[in-house]
């Protein structure tokens, strides 16, 4: 596994749970909640790919077809 993508993601929460916060003292919680919201959605495109391969590799083990 990449450890470049563990850091990607890890950098995503950080910098999202900075701007939740900023957004909440402004009294801005819907935006907040949405921010929050894109970056889950951007991580989980990111591991889209590993979690494919993981099934493609249980299949190849398993040989199921």
């Amino acid at each position: 596994m990449n450890i470049s993508l563990i850091l990607k993601i890890s950098g995503i929460g950080i910098l999202l749970g900075i701007l939740h916060t900023i957004l909440s003292k402004q009294g801005k919680e819907e935006y907040a909640h949405i921010a929050t919201i894109a970056g889950v959605i951007i991580a989980f495109t990111m591991i889209m790919g590993i979690i494919g391969d993981l099934f493609d590799s249980v299949k190849t083990i398993f040989k199921l077809y």
